[in-house]
Formats: C-alpha cells, structure tokens, sequence
C-alpha cells in the first residue's frame, strides 16, 4: 500500500528551512498528513522519482508561492515540473507568501486562477487551520 498523505507541498528549494518549514509544521500540528521533500526524500535517492510518488500518493496540491517560487518556475526548475503536474488536479491551493496575486498571474496565470490564501491576510496558523479543514471533507 503507497503511503497516501492529505497533500502534497509544492515550494521553491530555497524557502525549505523557513517559510515551507514553517508551512509544514501547521499543518502537521492540525493533523494534516504532508508529502514535504524535506521529510520525505531519503538521502541517495532519486529527488524526481520521489517527488512522482509523492505527486501521485497526495489528494491535495499546496503550492507556496514566495519570490523564490516564481523565480524558480521562471527558469523552469523541478519546482516549474511539481506545478505542471499538480495544475492536473481538481484540488490545488496557492498560499502566496511575500508576494501578490498580480505577481503569481504575471507568472502562472493558471494557478493565479485557483482559489487561495495569503499570508498577507491572515497568519500562517489559520491557513494551515483552513487547509485542515479542507482536507478532512
């Protein structure tokens, strides 16, 4: 049996130690079980092979959406490859962070499309209270 989690979180390389951590982090601390590479990608093995699997084994996409993200996306990264596949999805939530929903349009009009939440708005806690919600429908 493939270890399905509640989501799948999608985050630029360089926000793993901060904002992705502390993403994660609320959403665990709701009880939200969550593919995050950090956690989920053993040393030695192949990054984009796990990442499949963890796409696959995940009924929802949370992409954050930080600077770094778009730049990442921009140059057509693995982040670029996580949000090809997660716009598939019928359930995929942007969380924009330290940037705006003008900004994310300007680089993925699709996913600036999607219903979602801003840090801006409302602290992280209660998007991961949210996201919680959404995922125990």
């Amino acid at each position: 049996m493939p270890d399905l989690r509640d989501a799948f979180l999608c985050h630029a390389w360089d926000d793993r130690k901060v904002a992705a951590k502390e993403l994660y982090d609320q959403l665990q601390s709701q009880g939200v079980s969550v593919w995050f590479s950090e956690k989920d990608v053993v040393l030695g093995s192949s990054l984009l092979r796990e990442i499949d699997k963890g796409l696959a084994n995940s009924r929802v996409g949370i992409v954050l959406v930080t600077p770094a993200l778009l730049r990442r996306v921009k140059a057509e990264g693995i982040a670029d490859k996580e949000l090809s596949a997660l716009l598939a999805r019928d359930l995929l939530v942007p969380i924009v962070h330290d940037t705006t929903y003008e900004d994310l349009r300007e680089v993925s009009p699709l996913l600036g499309s999607r219903s979602g939440l801003s840090t801006a708005e409302e602290p992280m806690a209660d998007i991961a209270a949210k996201l919680s919600e959404l995922v125990a429908l």
